[in-house]
């Protein structure tokens, strides 16, 4: 059964961090490059991070230097380290293997960033 979760999102002024957290069903974890995706009202979700089975990462342009994706296998957990948060940076997050394939998401975490 596919499980994913997300968690440490929160409210954060401009500047500051957070660090995400994604608990994945092994099943799925272990085979899959992960990713972590973002979606603000009104706009479509967005891929911002990745990380391959072999820890190689791709970020988009607008994260990249401020944003730091990893995983731990033994944990089937990936992270998003982000630095440096910005108030177009606020949205919901989720995680999710990469390419997606099919329709199943996690609840997400909120992520607002605002003075």
């Amino acid at each position: 059964q596919v499980q994913l979760v997300e968690s440490g999102g929160g409210l954060v002024q401009p500047g500051g961090s957070l660090r995400l957290s994604c608990a994945a069903s092994r099943s799925i974890f272990s085979r899959n490059a992960m990713g972590w995706y973002r979606q603000a009202p009104g706009q479509q979700r967005e891929l911002v991070a990745g990380i391959s089975t072999g820890r190689s990462t791709n970020y988009a342009h607008s994260v990249k230097g401020r944003f730091t994706i990893s995983r731990d296998n033994a944990k089937n957990t990936v992270y998003l380290q982000m630095n440096n948060l910005r108030p177009e940076d606020t949205a919901v997050y989720y995680c999710n293997v990469l390419p997606v394939k099919g329709d199943y998401w996690g609840q997400g975490t909120q992520v607002t960033v605002s003075s």
